[in-house]
């Protein structure tokens, strides 16, 4: 069973920090890096994950097991809380916030997995998440697989289920960016093709669509595996989704679909 390497980028969301925390921790798998960077932070996200790695070594939690005949009383069974085997978790702490891209970076960086990820520390992933992914590469031998997503409101409502096209360059680079969200690639491409873009909001796109000319193999896992959050209201209008800095994010993005049709264009143009 190959190791899965998860990066947790996270800055001022505490609100949400410790569900996601919890629903990589218990993914059905049996063997995960868990590498959270706070990055830089100011709203409580230390304290957080202080209390978190507090309750990964010590908190216990019990159940009723059974009905004792003899006192009249039920009996409980105490277990650990966390379940350590298979786990590992580092946590990275950056005094002043650079983005998050060199947040991911400063992540990878330090990954060991055969495989690796990052989850954005406001989303959550689904149980099976990383053993679907991970078995589906072994099973095609693709690079990178990506699967669908369910988009969610802070009330936990699921606002759509966000289905992805099977992978084509076309499908997914050239019509617009479509495979990155929900996600599992080989560590080995950042040897190959290096790491995000920090001077870019787009990093992902560029990073994933350099992945593919480079000719990287993607698959597409037709599951939802992720709930994706989207915030209202006051929420959506800071940070990255702040006016100035969303339509730099979707100008870049539209000079990366820009680049991908010219691409093909040049490759049609060379063939015989």
């Amino acid at each position: 069973m190959e190791k899965v390497s998860v990066i947790i980028p996270t800055y001022n969301q505490v609100r949400y920090l410790r569900a996601c925390l919890d629903s990589v921790w218990f993914q059905d798998y049996p063997c995960l890096e868990i590498i959270v960077v706070n990055d830089g932070s100011t709203d409580g996200t230390n304290k957080t994950l202080e209390t978190f790695e507090y309750d990964v070594d010590r908190a216990e939690t019990s159940f009723l097991s059974f009905y004792n005949d003899n006192t009249g009383s039920f009996e409980r069974t105490i277990h650990k809380r966390y379940p350590r085997e298979g786990r590992k978790l580092e946590i990275v702490k950056k005094e002043k916030n650079g983005g998050l891209a060199a947040a991911l970076n400063a992540g990878f960086s330090l990954c060991t997995g055969t495989y690796c990820t990052y989850v954005p520390s406001d989303n959550i992933c689904y149980p099976h998440m990383i053993a679907e992914l991970s078995a589906t590469m072994e099973r095609t031998g693709a690079d990178f697989v990506y699967s669908d997503m369910h988009i969610f409101d802070d009330h936990g409502h699921i606002v759509r289920s966000f289905r992805l096209p099977d992978y084509s360059f076309k499908a997914c680079f050239q019509k617009w960016y479509l495979c990155g969200v929900s996600k599992l690639y080989k560590r080995s491409l950042h040897k190959t093709f290096g790491y995000y873009d920090e001077g870019l909001l787009a990093h992902d796109h560029d990073l994933f669509q350099r992945f593919a000319v480079g000719g990287a193999r993607f698959h597409h896992v037709p599951k939802i595996l992720m709930g994706v959050r989207q915030h209202m209201g006051d929420d959506r209008e800071i940070d990255l989704h702040s006016h100035d800095m969303w339509q730099r994010l979707i100008e870049e993005s539209r000079q990366l679909v820009i680049a991908a049709r010219e691409l093909d264009a040049v490759n049609h143009q060379r063939q015989p």
